[in-house]
């Protein structure tokens, strides 16, 4: 079943969403972080994907706040941002059902094995952001020269079974899917893949199904009620 995942991103303690991962280019939703994610529990959400927009950034972190989402919701929880270390990662998985990896799976692939040995597939996850078809790190910083599916295809070979995929460039943006850079991570990624980056209205979410992926991480299309959610059958 095709499930959409109500995205909490957390910057300097706040529910924020940002243009294109610019963090100067902040809408503030909700001045506490778990009144956001309470929001769209009661709505039905059964998963929430958690941000900490400053500890990807590397100025901080909201570990506070978030671990107040996982502890007071009864919900299954991913939580990504930052999560450079084994030792961040492990502390992590003490807290939430899911970690997800980003920047540390290009970094350091041997300790995406690892995770996996020691906590099994089906809690640690990968995002693949790129813009252009290339992987962006570091909070979306950098732009490297590796191609996002052929990085797709390296992950499942190494046994990752979930992958997120975000176009940065349409991502809090509200401009609608980009069908081609999606439909190729699909080829890349023969396992569970959810991807995010543009969604504006229910058709978008209708494309992602089409392509065969099993789920959307969507913000501000959410927040700014541009999608029916609940979604129905």
């Amino acid at each position: 079943m095709f499930e959409v995942v109500p995205c909490v991103d957390v910057q300097d303690g706040q529910a924020v969403r940002l243009t294109e991962g610019d963090p100067t280019r902040e809408t503030v939703y909700f001045p506490r972080p778990l009144d956001a994610a309470s929001h769209w529990v009661k709505l039905g959400a059964s998963t929430l994907h958690l941000v900490d927009l400053d500890a990807a950034l590397g100025r901080g972190d909201n570990r506070d706040a978030l671990r107040a989402i996982a502890e007071t919701l009864d919900v299954r929880t991913e939580v990504g941002g930052g999560v450079r270390s084994r030792e961040v990662a492990d502390a992590w998985l003490d807290r939430v059902d899911r970690v997800v990896l980003g920047t540390i799976a290009l970094d350091d692939p041997e300790l995406v094995s690892e995770l996996i040995d020691a906590h099994g597939s089906e809690r640690i996850v990968v995002s693949v952001d790129a813009k252009d078809g290339f992987v962006a790190v570091r909070g979306w910083r950098e732009v490297t020269d590796v191609d996002a599916a052929t990085f797709a295809r390296s992950l499942a070979e190494r046994g990752v079974r979930e992958l997120i995929y975000t176009d940065v460039g349409r991502d809090g943006t509200l401009q609608g899917v980009d069908a081609e850079p999606v439909a190729r991570m699909r080829d890349a990624f023969p396992h569970r893949l959810v991807a995010g980056g543009g969604v504006a209205t229910d058709a978008d979410l209708d494309l992602y199904e089409s392509l065969g992926l099993q789920g959307a991480i969507v913000g501000r299309a959410l927040y700014e009620g541009t999608i029916t959610y609940p979604r129905t059958p």
